[in-house]
């Protein structure tokens, strides 16, 4: 069974008025401190977030745990500097981030402007294990038409600069200002997939491989494929809803391979095209059908989904709480729709970061 772990990133905010605060290095001091730092925390690109990284997990009701277990120990650290922590793709309110003290991340601001000082958007990256470079390089030109609805199902930041931006996942536009960033042609074997990495750093454009930015991609660190497509999910369940069906997409690519089924021959740019309306829609009016390429509603695309890796699902004993999990997240919505009603509620985007820092713990 493959293993599977969750990167996330969260805002950094003072509890009292909902606003961004740049509280990084005192977090991860505190979590150092206590040790529970360790190879969990990091810094990210600015002094406004925070991430962790979850141990490889086979069974997700253990990775959901700790999800739960690093969010709390997050909140404990962010209270003992007065702040709070919450798991929000964007800040509603208006900030003006700071970019982290860090050579790496200073270069990025010369280089990229003010592209670099938009990007405090928080996501939810997943690594599933894989057997080898060639079965990584499978596995990410078979998943590339269904990552759209990923997003979808973990769009979290309607709420950009303090207006309503339209979208469901606008973290997803944010991120597409970076010229690395989006969906990749087809591979075909991991020679290939190398070579055009290394044609990237050649332009001197990209720094280094952390910057290749596809939204799946060979780990750098780790035997995995990490893909990088989704929302930091506002509730627990749902990052271990679409860490289930990361694992499921990657087993039912792997399945196809060796059975010598070629990938779906879909170009970057009508990848791109459904990402962006599944940003724009989340899990509400129409998505484009991974297969077909055309407009359906959105439930029919998720279930859709949900078809294609049940064979693996029900191996990887996971169908059940997928299933579990879907019926939750259609019944109370993804958090694009949990932030929104609270500001139809409210009336107040403070009111909605309060909301969220309850519910990120949830």
């Amino acid at each position: 069974m493959r293993t599977v772990g969750v990167e996330e990133e969260l805002l950094l905010v003072d509890p009292e008025t909902g606003e961004p605060r740049a509280r990084a290095g005192a977090v991860l001091a505190r979590a150092s401190r206590d040790g529970t730092g360790q190879d969990v925390f990091e810094k990210e690109l600015h002094d406004e977030q925070v991430e962790f990284a979850t141990r490889p997990q086979s069974r997700m009701t253990d990775l959901g745990s700790e999800i739960v277990r690093c969010r709390k120990d997050a909140a404990r650290h962010a209270e003992e500097v007065g702040g709070a922590v919450v798991a929000l793709a964007t800040s509603p309110l208006p900030v003006h981030p700071t970019i982290t003290m860090n050579s790496r991340y200073q270069w990025m601001a010369r280089e990229f402007g003010l592209d670099t000082q938009a990007q405090l958007v928080c996501g939810c990256h997943v690594h599933v294990s894989v057997e080898s470079e060639d079965e990584g390089v499978a596995v990410l030109d078979r998943v590339r038409p269904w990552l759209s609805v990923l997003t979808a199902l973990s769009a979290n930041s309607p709420f950009w600069q303090g207006r309503d931006s339209g979208y469901a996942s606008y973290r997803s536009q944010v991120w597409d200002m970076w010229p690395m960033a989006g969906p990749a042609e087809i591979f075909g074997t991991a020679e290939r997939y190398h070579r055009y990495v290394a044609e990237l750093m050649a332009t001197e454009v990209v720094r280094d491989e952390g910057m290749v930015y596809f939204e799946a991609r060979l780990a750098q660190r780790y035997p995995t494929v990490e893909i990088r497509v989704a929302d930091v999910c506002l509730h627990p369940d749902t990052a271990v809803l679409v860490a289930a069906l990361t694992r499921g997409l990657a087993d039912t690519a792997a399945r196809q391979w060796r059975a010598g089924r070629a990938p779906l021959g879909h170009t970057a740019g009508m990848l791109r095209l459904a990402r962006w309306r599944a940003a724009r829609s989340g899990t509400t009016g129409n998505l484009l059908d991974p297969v077909t390429m055309r407009s359906r509603p959105a439930d029919e695309v998720i279930r859709s989904l949900v078809d294609h890796v049940e064979e693996a699902l029900a191996d990887n004993g996971d169908l059940d709480l997928v299933r579990v999990f879907l019926a939750t997240l259609t019944r109370r919505g993804n958090g694009a729709r949990v932030q929104r009603e609270v500001m139809e509620r409210t009336g107040s985007l403070c009111e909605v970061v309060a909301a969220c820092v309850r519910h990120t713990q949830a």
